[in-house]
């Protein structure tokens, strides 16, 4: 896909790093190797790549899971995260999506605290809400809403609070497994995590917002929740209701997830939306890549994919282009 004109500004997007100063393993299935060790060179090749590129991204969009659960077990977690973070720094600004294995390795107030609240480091609007939220606007007509899929779940809450004893119980009806952070056999959402009530009016008011400003607005988080987009074990639990209400606010042109390390495409056509799930660095082999660069222009996102992430243009739905 070739350009003629300059982009408005560009950005990086990488998911699932998953780094563990460990021996390569496979996922949950046995199916998949994992890289544990590799990820963090990938990670390294991603942001030197980035830093030499003609027009350098403004950002990055690190769409979580950038530590694996295993450094828990192995007391590594902060120091695997001091890893990862001292390669992040070395490139342009990271805004980062917190996943399951952030939760697997730290509470939720400690990731609250720590360099992964880019919403506390970022100098962006700051909103007084309990879950993990923000948006911000790198360019006029141009906002980025970065929010919390695990703000319902028992990852990260404290038994005694509300939301992890409603979210117990949503889980214990519908996973029959010990371990209620496995997928039940048969695959469905209901071992991650969803968006609650709270969260939901909050998005609606920024999209309604974005909406008067005629702003072209990318929502990044870790679960996917489209079907066409992703695998049925990958989805957050309350999907359909973030569907209907993108389906209510003509601002939202892509959705961005990680979380199924096979990645997925999909564009809504009751919207007009792409729904863009990255592939993951941990599954990705030495002699592979799984990052992209983001072209962004009046009338679309070209995204420039490396490695097992493929190159794809992204028009926006009919009244934003232009």
């Amino acid at each position: 896909m070739q350009d003629r004109e300059p982009p408005l500004f560009s950005f990086g997007i990488i998911a699932d790093v998953q780094y563990a100063d460990i021996d390569d393993g496979s996922n949950f299935k046995k199916t998949r190797k994992r890289y544990y060790r590799n990820s963090l060179k990938l990670l390294q090749t991603a942001i030197d790549a980035w830093n030499v590129e003609k027009v350098k991204p403004s950002f990055i969009l690190q769409l979580g899971d950038i530590i694996d659960g295993f450094n828990k077990t192995h007391n590594a977690s902060q120091s695997a995260l001091d890893t990862v973070l001292r390669e992040c720094s070395r490139g342009p600004p990271m805004h980062h999506v917190w996943g399951n294995h952030e939760f697997y390795n730290f509470s939720r107030d400690a990731l609250l605290s720590s360099a992964l609240n880019s919403k506390c480091h970022s100098g962006q609007l700051l909103d007084n809400h309990d879950f993990y939220a923000y948006h911000f606007s790198p360019a006029p007509k141009f906002r980025f809403v970065l929010i919390d899929s695990y703000d319902m779940g028992i990852l990260g809450h404290g038994e005694s609070s509300d939301k992890y004893q409603l979210s117990l119980k949503y889980m214990k009806n519908h996973n029959s497994n010990e371990d209620l952070n496995r997928p039940p056999a048969f695959a469905g959402p209901e071992f991650n995590g969803g968006f609650s009530q709270d969260q939901l009016q909050w998005l609606d008011e920024v999209l309604t917002k974005a909406d008067k400003m005629q702003e072209r607005v990318t929502i990044a988080t870790h679960l996917p929740v489209h079907p066409l987009a992703t695998e049925p074990q990958a989805l957050a639990w309350n999907y359909p209701e973030l569907l209907s209400l993108l389906q209510a606010h003509r601002s939202v042109v892509c959705y961005m997830a990680g979380h199924d390390h096979d990645g997925g495409y999909h564009q809504d056509p009751a919207t007009g939306v792409h729904h863009l799930t990255l592939e993951g660095v941990i599954e990705t082999p030495p002699d592979s890549q799984a990052y992209g660069t983001v072209y962004v222009y009046e009338d679309r996102m070209v995204v420039k994919g490396n490695g097992r992430m493929r190159d794809r243009e992204l028009m926006y739905p009919e009244g934003l282009a232009g």
